[in-house]
């Protein structure tokens, strides 16, 4: 049985390895590891290379030591902005941006990566042109990733549909088809007319994934741990994916079926990948 959390953050100086021998343990088989924001770093070498490395490093080590599937995404981090507006300026913050999107591209055309991202917009008010920038440098990931084939995972201001419809307008623009585009973060917003066709990554709270079935599978399923050590268990520990869905099992509200189609159908269709127990 494949279980399958579709973002997730690891620290070397957090639980690290630990955190995902939780995960194991409570029966998840795969993960998609999310570059974790290491904006000091980026502003020291004004470059994303190291940030991505240090995340595939990550990977690597967990993939010796535990028998888990890891997937990787990189991005510059839509907030990294800000910090890096201040330090340089607008053309360098945006241009040191975009070949981080650069760099990502080329990881996902030689298969290190599975996406771009997250990458989006800030997701507490900003000044105008601090979105206009943002937007500027999300179309251009966009594009991006239409060139190599690879999905976007979004990380934006909350989810309504209208935003959904927004995204899937821009990434028409870029020439990125709606199910290229992941909603990181997301509400369940799973019914064509609430999303326009990107795809969901439901937050793994009990509420959300209760709302998500009754409409329908179309979904995947995240934590966004992060792997703070000041905030343990923070956004959701890494247990939650694989006990949530076998509780629901369990409780009868999910079907075995549906839960292939959660969890294993639904990654290989956004992500291009195929799951194996």
């Amino acid at each position: 049985m494949i279980l399958f959390d579709n973002h997730l953050h690891l620290r070397e100086d957090g639980r690290f390895l630990d955190a995902i021998k939780d995960f194991k343990k409570a029966g998840g088989t795969h993960f998609v590891l999310c570059q974790l924001p290491m904006t000091n770093l980026v502003i020291k070498e004004k470059s994303y290379e190291s940030c991505y490395n240090k995340t595939l490093k990550m990977a690597e080590i967990i993939r010796s030591k535990i028998d888990v599937g890891v997937f990787v995404t990189v991005g510059p981090y839509p907030v990294d902005l800000l910090k890096l507006q201040e330090k340089f300026d607008r053309k360098i913050a945006i241009e040191i941006m975009k070949k981080g999107i650069d760099q990502a591209a080329v990881l996902c055309q030689e298969k290190k990566c599975i996406g771009i991202g997250e990458i989006g917009r800030p997701h507490f008010p900003v000044e105008k042109q601090l979105i206009d920038d943002s937007n500027e440098i999300l179309l251009y990931g966009m594009q991006k990733a239409k060139d190599v084939d690879a999905p976007v995972i979004l990380h934006t201001e909350s989810t309504t549909p209208n935003q959904c419809k927004e995204l899937v307008e821009m990434g028409k623009n870029a020439g990125l088809p709606a199910n290229k585009i992941v909603k990181h973060y997301s509400p369940p917003l799973i019914l064509k007319n609430e999303n326009y066709g990107l795809m969901p990554s439901v937050l793994a709270s009990e509420k959300n994934i209760l709302a998500a079935i009754k409409k329908s599978t179309r979904f995947l399923m995240e934590t966004d741990y992060i792997d703070d050590p000041r905030r343990p268990g923070a956004v959701l520990g890494p247990k939650t994916v694989p006990k949530r869905s076998l509780e629901l099992i369990k409780k009868g509200l999910l079907s075995e079926k549906e839960l292939y189609e959660i969890h294993k159908l639904n990654p290989e269709k956004t992500y291009g990948i195929e799951l194996e127990p």
